[in-house]
């Protein structure tokens, strides 16, 4: 389990840089860093919570909004002071450029403490651990979140592996609910990527 927590954040660290790590491997752990967005979606995703993220911040600012892209679809979580912020952020990110869908998961409500968001983080990587243990998954085919308790399972997936993810989410002690904000595709292009990447 160490292995796989070591390696759950050594993933979560090189997310960030995605683009210009792309097929890179993490070394003694056999996990391979792969993406099933293309390089070009990968960077516009970023450029996309770059901007939305400038915007909310804009509307709000005595709450703490967190916005993550994955695939042209924008996840806001975070708190703000009242329903008006809540819809403002909503409406300023639903404009960003090449924003396909808005999931907007904001509440209204006191801004999370330090301990409080550092309990959350420490949720996602236990949730990404438990991904990196399941042999029949590919682990970096999601990107989790945590807020308040609550997991957001992000990627391009099968309803097989959506399913059974959110499963193993639901196992890990602390999980209050798991939401999928995921892009289902089929076997068939499952297999066409990994084709295409070989």
């Amino acid at each position: 389990m160490a292995k796989a927590v070591a390696a759950a954040l050594a993933a979560t660290s090189l997310a960030g840089c995605a683009p210009l790590i792309l097929g890179g491997a993490v070394v003694g752990t056999g996990l391979v860093v792969t993406d099933r967005r293309t390089t070009g979606m990968q960077i516009e995703d970023r450029a996309i919570e770059t901007k939305a993220e400038s915007r909310a911040r804009e509307l709000a600012t005595l709450g703490r909004i967190n916005v993550t892209s994955y695939n042209r679809t924008v996840l806001i979580t975070g708190e703000v002071p009242g329903e008006t912020e809540r819809a403002a952020v909503e409406k300023a990110v639903s404009g960003v450029e090449n924003v396909r869908a808005v999931v907007n998961e904001l509440v209204v409500a006191p801004n999370l403490s330090l301990s409080q968001r550092s309990g959350d983080s420490l949720l996602a990587t236990k949730v990404k651990a438990s991904l990196v243990d399941a042999k029949d998954l590919a682990a970096n085919a999601y990107r989790v979140i945590a807020e308040r308790g609550v997991v957001y399972l992000m990627g391009r997936v099968t309803e097989r592996e959506a399913t059974r993810a959110a499963e193993i989410a639901r196992g890990v002690s602390g999980v209050v609910k798991v939401v999928r904000v995921l892009d289902i595709i089929t076997e068939e292009e499952l297999a066409a990527m990994s084709g295409a990447k070989k």
